[in-house]
């Protein structure tokens, strides 16, 4: 797999979010880092908070649940934001985590994910999701 930096938007009305992550391939005693770029529309929107989540994904049957597939948050960062995204306005807020024990798995099937929910103030949430590596035979 390349390393590369990857790109996702999520936009509500005319606002975007974009997350960049720094590597989405990481190695132990690296920490996860990037930046979310908030893109103001047409008018003025409120960000409440910002929430990273690091999500473990496993596939297969399971006897307990009517899914395939079992989600389970193994870290999370919230950002507090100030104040407003004003029209046509850019920001730029900076992220950092440290993964823990909590994001290996032996499970083959598990990935994990990187989820971005921008809480937005009389408007509804915006997820965005992108999948990280992180210990599994990286050089």
């Amino acid at each position: 797999m390349m390393l590369k930096k990857f790109l996702s938007t999520i936009g509500i009305g005319t606002m975007k979010v974009d997350t960049i992550v720094d590597k989405p391939e990481i190695a132990h005693g690296e920490s996860l880092s990037g930046k979310i770029y908030i893109d103001g529309g047409q008018s003025e929107q409120v960000i409440e908070f910002i929430k990273l989540e690091v999500l473990m994904r496993k596939e297969g049957h399971r006897e307990d649940s009517d899914f395939d597939v079992t989600e389970e948050c193994v870290a999370k960062h919230t950002i507090e934001m100030v104040g407003s995204v004003k029209s046509k306005e850019t920001r730029m807020v900076p992220f950092e985590m440290m993964p823990d024990e909590r994001w290996e798995s032996s499970d083959e099937t598990a990935k994990l994910y990187l989820r971005t929910s921008v809480h937005i103030i009389n408007a509804v949430d915006v997820r965005d999701e992108d999948e990280i590596v992180y210990g599994k035979d990286l050089v």
